[in-house]
């Protein structure tokens, strides 16, 4: 049953986002993430290892006994905030959310998948799920890999996130037995390195040629696992679509408040103000709809209907409202936002790239008319 969400910020999520904040003043700032995009290693392991490691934010999703923090998707989604609004290249969302959700949703018991989730919520390994990023959650079970009776998989999957910097694939295939979601290591896969629209999460295309498999988990486990993993990193993206839109606004906030024309700061005019106001209630709307998804994702017992409505929900709004948010700040600062030198083109691609990860907002409102029993358009 619906509980009326908490879309407040406890002390503890308070200290966690103060926590991360300050790492990233200190290493992510524009020009380092502008210096790296374009390099042969856009990623930033030196911040991962302070992320992942010192602050254990590797190990959030990933139970105390089995190595991590024991916290949940409200803890997360606050991190994901952080990391939006600074476009940080971490493999976050890949590693720690999609992978690791999908293996804590397999048979934890057994000792190899125990010792990869511990190694992954250390922050020593990660991980990536090997699905395009545009996949939806309620979709069909991938096809695009096959598995033969020795566990060994055939196939081909494009646009990857974070797999360029994976020791590990968790990789969902079809087997004799149906559906199956297998350990690969990476450098058994042939990684092609596609040119990506948004340079600070770099995308992959992972080809398999009877590379060995460890099965994971297998039927309806395998199917339900993914299914949670592809939830639960929904739910969470938009808790980092809203940092990105949130730091464009208060960068546009900023510059029309420094920047003069005609004798006036450009910010006292009431065409910009209004249009800065219909950014600002856009923004706080998205953050109670990002903030009841990671709620609803992060309630015992978990209801995968309540989530599945409550993703849903973030992810038609959301999207949008992060696209738009980026592109009146490209528009508002004028000339110096369209200049690459700005970092202001890194959050409209980041946005423009959301809006299509796991699940478009269409998508999303039309699996939404079909949890609340709307009839489909004619």
């Amino acid at each position: 049953m619906s509980t009326v969400p908490d879309l407040l910020y406890s002390d503890v999520e308070d200290d966690l986002r103060a926590a991360v904040r300050a790492v990233l003043a200190d290493r992510c700032g524009a020009a380092a993430v502008l210096g790296r995009i374009e390099t042969a290693e856009p990623y930033d392991p030196a911040l991962w290892r302070v992320l992942a490691g010192e602050l254990g934010l590797a190990g959030l999703l990933v139970p105390e006994k089995l190595g991590g923090q024991g916290a949940s998707a409200r803890e997360a989604a606050v991190v994901l905030e952080e990391l939006g609004g600074a476009v940080a290249p971490v493999p976050f969302l890949g590693s720690a959310v999609l992978a690791t959700t999908a293996l804590l949703g397999c048979d934890t018991a057994d000792a190899a998948t125990a010792a990869l989730i511990g190694r992954l919520a250390a922050g020593e390994e990660t991980a990536a799920l090997a699905v395009p990023l545009s996949a939806a959650p309620g979709g069909a079970f991938p096809s695009a890999v096959r598995a033969d009776a020795g566990g060994r998989l055939t196939g081909a999957v494009t646009s990857v996130a974070d797999a360029l910097t994976a020791g590990a694939l968790v990789v969902p295939a079809l087997g004799p037995q149906g559906p199956g979601l297998y350990e690969v290591a990476a450098a058994d896969a042939a990684v092609g390195r596609p040119v990506s629209f948004d340079l600070t999460r770099p995308l992959a295309d992972l080809r398999l040629d009877g590379a060995r498999g460890r099965l994971l988990a297998g039927g309806d486990a395998a199917a339900a696992a993914l299914e949670r993993a592809l939830l639960t990193g929904g739910g969470l993206l938009a808790s980092e679509q809203v940092g990105v839109a949130q730091w464009c606004l208060d960068g546009t906030v900023e510059y029309l408040g420094e920047r003069r024309q005609f004798g006036r700061v450009v910010g006292s005019f009431q065409a910009l103000k209004h249009r800065l106001a219909d950014v600002w209630l856009d923004v706080v709307s998205a953050r109670a709809a990002a903030r009841d998804a990671a709620g609803v994702l992060a309630a015992s017992p978990y209801d995968p209907a309540e989530a599945a409505l409550a993703v849903a929900v973030a992810q038609a709004y959301v999207s949008p409202v992060a696209v738009r948010a980026a592109e009146e700040a490209v528009q508002l600062h004028g000339g110096i936002g369209m200049t690459w030198e700005h970092p202001l083109h890194l959050y409209l691609k980041r946005a423009k790239a959301d809006e299509i990860a796991l699940g478009t907002a269409g998508r999303h409102r039309a699996a939404l008319a079909g949890l609340v029993g709307l009839p489909a358009a004619g």
